[in-house]
């Protein structure tokens, strides 16, 4: 099965339907789904969204999310002491030109240790760390 990582920028675009990008995200998402794409994404990465989403459009959407994001074909892998140390070790420390966050770099790690090659993001790190940004030309 294909894994497809889904960013912060992602889940909050797909959760906001006024969002510039929520129709193009959720055209490419409707689409990895058909074509039978294991949703991944880490429990920083739901976090950092959750608290977007309180910010920006309030306790019930925040909390709506939570409820779904942990629901099939979704999978949230939790970031480890052993993977935040692979993080920084591989991704923080020798990157120092690019402003990866914590978030970033466990994102990279799990991709890696899955064989995920494409993210579902808006997010240029992702590029910038060699993996496919989808959808395309965003």
């Amino acid at each position: 099965m294909k894994g497809l990582f889904v960013d912060t920028s992602a889940w909050y675009s797909l959760v906001n339907a006024a969002h510039r990008d929520h129709n193009v995200l959720a055209r490419e998402l409707r689409q990895q789904i058909r074509s039978g794409a294991q949703l991944v994404s880490t429990n920083l990465v739901v976090a950092e969204t959750h608290a977007l989403l309180l910010r920006r459009a309030g306790r019930h959407a925040a909390f709506a999310f939570l409820e779904s994001v942990s629901q099939s074909p979704n999978q949230v892998e939790t970031i480890t002491p052993e993977r935040t140390a692979t993080a920084i070790s591989g991704w923080i420390e020798p990157f120092a030109d690019q402003p990866f966050t914590l978030a970033d770099a466990a994102s990279f790690v799990v991709m890696t240790e899955l064989g995920i090659r494409e993210a579902l993001t808006l997010d240029g790190h992702f590029a910038a760390a060699g993996f496919v940004m989808l959808p395309h030309g965003r």
